[in-house]
């Protein structure tokens, strides 16, 4: 472009067309929202969250199992799951070796898990009606053990309250939604994949980063 042309968008808020705003947020590597929040419509920023929603699983139970192995067995540059225990995957060894050979090839694990002593733990525990949360969190730590101390992977224990269980693998995400009094398995799964300039997977990312950041590593990272 003309240097005149975007020092007008710049200092007298010219909005670009809709290819130039594409191609400038790709360039500087910035959301194009973030750069100019009002360029979209109401009715585009509605077309854009549908795009995002691959499918919808009643029940956590529904999600063919083989799908989260294959999200994390594919994922080029980040893994991230956001749980308070997730005992369905911790206690799968073809998850572990995916992680491990990921974080090998220089992928980013990052796995949060509830802290078994918080008030929160103890509460999710009162709402699914009477089940032992804080025990699985501590069997789920005692399961990722060999993984402790592996380049790459990084384990952090939090005390959020955990409206959604997300995992995150690249532009894929599994968002389990949380019921009160319903346990995980039982709850809808949400499959989402990210599509430039939308918001509801960016939404989620957002949510993790900040429990992630808040969060206290695992004392010890190590086998």
């Amino acid at each position: 472009m003309d240097a005149k042309t975007v020092e007008r968008w710049i200092l007298k808020n010219r909005e670009p067309y809709r290819r130039h705003r594409q191609a400038a947020a790709a360039k500087l590597q910035i959301d194009e929202d973030y750069l100019w929040p009002d360029a979209k419509s109401e009715i585009q920023r509605l077309d854009e969250a549908d795009a995002e929603i691959v499918h919808v699983y009643p029940h956590r139970s529904s999600v063919p199992p083989d799908l989260w192995l294959q999200f994390a067995e594919r994922a080029t540059t980040e893994i991230g799951v956001l749980v308070h225990a997730g005992v369905h995957l911790a206690e799968n060894p073809r998850w572990h070796r995916a992680l491990a050979d990921r974080a090998r090839s220089g992928v980013c694990v990052r796995i949060l898990l509830g802290d078994p002593d918080s008030p929160e733990i103890a509460r999710r525990g009162e709402e699914e009606i009477g089940e032992g949360v804080a025990y699985k969190v501590r069997e789920v730590m005692k399961l990722y053990r060999p993984l402790y101390g592996t380049p790459g992977i990084e384990f952090r224990a939090h005390c959020s309250t955990l409206h959604n269980s997300l995992y995150r693998f690249d532009d894929e995400m599994l968002v389990n939604t949380q019921v009160y009094g319903v346990s995980a398995p039982l709850t809808p799964v949400l499959h989402l994949r990210r599509v430039a300039g939308a918001q509801l997977v960016l939404t989620y990312q957002h949510s993790f980063e900040k429990v992630w950041v808040s969060a206290v590593p695992l004392p010890r990272q190590a086998p």
